[in-house]
């Protein structure tokens, strides 16, 4: 069973995802703010995908205040966890926001919300597990 760490500040928003990827995906779900956290499941290899919102209001890194683009910037430049699929969640969903985001970000994709095709959310975690582990 591929395990999922989701990155998400609003209650609501984590409970439906996790309710989603558990009961659709069947994917164990982890899930955490704190980035030291993060950092160390993902150095550890616990987790196979990280769902990683974009605007978190509470997380701090080493006093910063940071956001979910610092975080996979961190998690992508640290050999030891970039190749971990990093799928972005936001609701910031303009024209080119998509494609600024991954570019900032260096994630593996891109997920706008609110997500109503949840089935189309879990083929999204299905895909880049998938080419993660064809690389």
């Amino acid at each position: 069973m591929a395990k999922v760490l989701l990155v998400e500040d609003d209650p609501a928003n984590a409970r439906v995802f996790e309710k989603v990827l558990r009961r659709r995906g069947g994917f164990e779900v982890l899930h955490s703010q704190d980035v030291e956290q993060i950092l160390q499941l993902a150095q550890a290899r616990e987790v196979d995908v990280i769902l990683l919102d974009v605007s978190l209001s509470q997380s701090t890194f080493r006093g910063e205040a940071v956001d979910g683009i610092r975080i996979a910037q961190l998690l992508k430049g640290d050999p030891r966890t970039s190749s971990i699929p990093i799928l972005l969640v936001t609701a910031h969903a303009m024209r080119g926001d998509r494609e600024a985001f991954l570019a900032q970000s260096g994630a593996d994709g891109y997920i706008a919300k609110p997500v109503v095709d949840h089935e189309g959310m879990v083929n999204q975690v299905r895909q880049v597990l998938a080419q993660a582990q064809q690389s």
